[in-house]
């Protein structure tokens, strides 16, 4: 099993990839492969609404970043991290417009997969942050893991995150969680357990 973990922040190597970090070796320890995936420094396009995602197979019709590249590798993975800073009581702008495009042309590759959201703050805007990430997941019939608190570590530098040993205890157990209820899944699927699915209804109301 592999739990995909993506660090929404510009810089690769400071709070949130620490969180991330600390969730990533506790999946580790309980037998979990990770991978963490850097979002990156540069712009990443926006979903324009096209829809034309609908009609290519799963994947964004622009090819002109990892959208496409992610959409894959989450077919095969079992599991989601989403990580970011926050940004003026907001999750990254980058992080929430790689999900929109990623949720609208790829939501099949991540429903019925556990996700988490995990935000890094110096102080405030960390639960407006979490709701942005996980309203992703809640749309897209994904079990939401949780944590003893809301997954969220607090520090202006790598080392204050790491002072911070309740923001560590909650990634720590964001990642003992994520891996038992990964584990009961695959129990349950050896045991014939699937989820029951129907298709969308659409209701649209004229004003």
């Amino acid at each position: 099993m592999k739990v995909l973990l993506f660090n929404g922040s510009g810089n690769e190597n400071r709070c949130t990839f620490t969180a991330l970090s600390t969730v990533a070796e506790s999946l580790n320890k309980n037998g979990i492969d990770t991978e963490i995936i850097q979002v990156g420094k540069q712009p990443v396009r926006d979903c324009i609404g096209c829809g034309a995602c609908k009609k290519s197979d799963g994947h964004c019709v622009f090819k002109d970043d990892m959208v496409n590249e992610i959409i894959d590798k989450a077919k095969e993975a079992d599991g989601f991290i989403f990580g970011s800073p926050v940004y003026y009581a907001h999750p990254s702008g980058r992080l929430l417009t790689l999900m929109d495009r990623l949720f609208y042309a790829g939501s099949a590759a991540f429903a019925y997969k556990p996700a988490a959201a995990v935000v890094s703050a110096r102080r405030a805007g960390t639960t407006a942050s979490l709701d942005a990430i996980t309203k992703h997941f809640t749309i897209n019939n994904m079990p939401v893991v949780s944590s003893n608190y809301w997954n969220m570590v607090h520090g202006n530098k790598p080392e204050q995150v790491l002072q911070d040993l309740e923001g560590l205890q909650i990634m720590r157990m964001l990642g003992n969680n994520m891996a038992w209820l990964l584990k009961c899944i695959e129990a349950g699927k050896n045991a014939g357990l699937e989820p029951v699915k129907e298709d969308k209804i659409w209701t649209n109301f004229i004003r």
